[in-house]
């Protein structure tokens, strides 16, 4: 099945996003492993920390109690992308330094003279690689529009305990009737707490082929309301938290929409409630701002219950917009928009080194209060190639609409991918 996820993931070598990805993840690589040497170097004094954080939703209808350790990442508003994610104050632990002394010498020193002195404290590394991680997503449709995302982050741990992250990658984005647009993000990002309450902040540019540099930009807070609950082998037991998102970017949303130079800033809380062991509730409120003057309201709420290795979760997803600009703009922005539906989900270890989750959800979608059926279907594998080397590879077919379509079917597929090395 390994094997069979890697072939899809690599589609061709000889296909035109794959050339464009292999060069700049060769020209990535190079900059990544100067950036190593570098940290090892100073790192061989000191153990890197290790850290456990939650994440929710990697899709519109995954779970919220994914353990994973990545940054947030910026919100694509649509059914089939809403991504908010939660993250609980990492655990830490730390290693005693050893100390060195200098060799002892016979010869004593002259009188009235004293020998040099020497620093027994080893030092501290201003920077430790702690993780690299790297994100890819390959969206298509059947009207003819294709986007591929292809983004490394690599996050170090400063000698605080603090957090920060570079992220950059290549994007593709293709539609009919429009000429395809190349986006190469860069992005610095910080993580660090404030009391009980973790913040990360992240700002950085998209370089385009054709068009404009544009600013982006992202904050989130996160505050404990009720303190987590940890049972001895290490599963959340309860836990209520709050955050509060921040975000200020192009909209990529397709070709047409970056063409026409749509941003947006979109901002509203998140509250995750771990209430049992088995049972967790997330909703998550968006309000959004486009430089074109149009202007959103999303939700989202998701109740699921584990039932061993399956599980059942309802999810809500409602979308409104002020006007309907997808004819002018590029996107879709649809008045009145509900979809709501019931999943049922397996997740369980298919090997020692392969774990795997398969999905369904069945419901309904109302759009210009006509209803009609909204079917999800999802598998996610991840391989631990070693303690400290895995991947997730993922197939998502969805019929959840992304655009206005008339009268006629939509069907949207994502292949989707992470490779996550720790140091």
């Amino acid at each position: 099945m390994a094997d069979s996820f890697v072939l899809y993931l690599f589609i061709s070598r000889h296909s035109l996003p794959t050339r464009l990805i292999w060069g700049c993840l060769q020209l990535q690589l190079g900059v990544i492993c100067s950036i190593g040497i570098w940290t090892f170097s100073e790192a061989k004094l000191q153990a890197a920390q290790a850290h456990q954080t939650w994440k929710s939703l990697s899709e519109f209808t995954e779970g919220v109690t994914k353990v994973n350790a990545e940054p947030t990442p910026i919100l694509i508003a649509a059914p089939e992308n809403f991504n908010p994610d939660l993250q609980l104050p990492p655990k830490t632990s730390t290693e005693a330094l050893q100390n060195s002394s200098p060799p002892k010498t016979s010869t004593e020193a002259p009188q009235n003279s004293s020998p040099p002195k020497t620093s027994t404290e080893p030092r501290t590394p201003d920077a430790v690689l702690e993780s690299i991680h790297t994100d890819y997503r390959y969206d298509t449709d059947n009207f003819g529009q294709t986007n591929l995302f292809f983004e490394p982050t690599a996050q170090f741990r400063l000698s605080n305990g603090n957090k920060i992250f570079f992220k950059t990658g290549f994007n593709l984005f293709e539609q009919r009737g429009v000429e395809s647009i190349t986006n190469f993000p860069l992005q610095v990002g910080w993580q660090g707490k404030i009391g009980k309450a973790t913040l990360q902040t992240a700002a950085g540019v998209d370089i385009f082929n054709r068009l404009p540099t544009a600013i982006n930009l992202n904050a989130k807070v996160e505050v404990p309301i009720a303190p987590p609950r940890v049972s001895s082998s290490g599963q959340l037991l309860s836990a209520v938290v709050l955050s509060g998102n921040l975000e200020q970017g192009p909209y990529k949303s397709n070709a047409r929409t970056l063409e026409n130079q749509i941003t947006a800033w979109r901002f509203g809380p998140d509250l995750y409630w771990q209430i049992d062991r088995k049972t967790s509730f997330f909703s998550s409120l968006r309000l959004g701002s486009y430089n074109d003057g149009n202007s959103e309201v999303q939700s989202f709420s998701r109740l699921e219950r584990k039932f061993g290795q399956f599980s059942l979760a309802a999810n809500l997803f409602t979308w409104n917009f002020d006007r309907d600009l997808e004819r002018t703009s590029g996107y879709f922005s649809p008045s009145d928009f509900l979809v709501y539906n019931a999943e049922v989900g397996w997740e369980g270890d298919i090997a020692n080194f392969l774990r795997c989750r398969l999905a369904a959800n069945l419901g309904q979608q109302r759009l210009k209060g006509e209803f009609d059926n909204a079917n999800t279907y999802q598998t996610r594998c991840t391989v631990k190639f070693s303690p400290n080397i895995e991947a997730d590879l993922g197939y998502t077919f969805s019929n959840v609409r992304n655009q206005e379509t008339g009268g006629s079917a939509y069907s949207g597929n994502s292949l989707t991918g992470q490779l996550r090395v720790k140091f």
